[in-house]
């Protein structure tokens, strides 16, 4: 999930060190635009397209990282 951590750091404008699963979104520029970007971040490095409203609701990355599994499978 490395591509996901970096992109996210990206999205977050933060140094990618300060991203892990464990990494709380609020901790972070969580708002309507990360979402979008996390939106096309998703689909481009995984090729899965995520409900908006359900990517909303994560609290951490470990919530987006289980919600790009359960759309994968």
């Amino acid at each position: 999930m490395s591509a996901l951590f970096a992109g996210l750091a990206e999205i977050f404008e933060v140094d990618e060190s300060e991203i892990s699963s464990a990494s709380e979104l609020a901790a972070f520029n969580w708002d309507s635009l990360a979402i979008i970007s996390t939106l096309a971040l998703v689909d481009e490095i995984n090729g899965v397209l995520l409900d908006g409203q359900a990517l909303a609701k994560c609290e951490t990355v470990a919530d987006i990282e289980a919600l790009i599994a359960k759309e994968a499978a």
